[in-house]
C-alpha cells in the first residue's frame, strides 16, 4: 500500500539518501549546504514544498514543487523534483506523487503542473506520456554568477 504525505523531522535522513540519487541520477553534486536549505524550507512549508511516498511504511519516493506565478493564466505548479527509489520502481509511486501534487495544486486554484526531464529518461517519460501531455516547448536556461562573497 501507498501513503503520500509531508516529510517529518524523522524522515530527514531517508529524504537525504533519497535526494542524493536523484541528483546522482542527473550528474549533479550539491554542497551539503543546499541540502541544509532545502530541506529547511520543506518544514516551513511556506515557498517549497515536499512529499513523500511510503510503500508497506517505507520511504521509498519524494517530490518537491511550488507555486509558479503566470501573467497570463492563473497559476501554475512547477514539480521540480520526482524520484523513487529502484526498488519501488513500477508499483506506483511516481504515480501517486504526481496525482498528489495534483491535488495539492488544484485545492490552491492552480490551473496545471509541469515539471522537465531530460530527453533521455525513458523509463519516466514511460509514465510521464500517460498522465500529462508534452506540449512541444524546449527549455532555454541562462547561468547567472552566484552571489557576491
Amino acid at each position: 500500500m501507498i501513503t503520500i504525505g509531508k516529510l517529518s523531522p524523522a524522515d530527514r535522513p531517508v529524504w537525504e539518501e533519497l535526494f542524493h540519487a536523484y541528483n546522482t541520477f542527473y550528474e549533479s553534486e550539491y554542497p551539503q549546504s543546499m541540502y541544509d536549505r532545502a530541506w529547511a524550507e520543506f518544514q516551513a512549508d511556506d515557498r517549497m514544498h515536499a512529499l513523500g511516498a511510503w510503500l508497506d511504511g517505507d520511504l521509498v519516493g519524494i517530490t518537491h514543487f511550488f507555486i509558479h506565478v503566470q501573467t497570463t493564466a492563473t497559476d501554475s505548479c512547477y514539480l521540480e523534483d520526482l524520484f523513487t527509489a529502484p526498488a519501488a520502481r513500477g508499483k506506483g509511486v511516481g504515480r501517486a506523487l504526481i496525482k498528489a501534487v495534483g491535488e495539492w495544486a488544484a485545492a490552491r486554484d492552480c490551473g496545471r503542473v509541469y515539471w522537465h526531464t531530460h530527453e533521455t529518461n525513458a523509463t519516466a517519460r514511460l509514465l510521464y506520456d500517460k498522465v500529462a501531455t508534452l506540449p512541444g516547448f524546449i527549455m532555454y536556461t541562462m547561468e547567472l554568477p552566484g552571489p557576491a562573497a
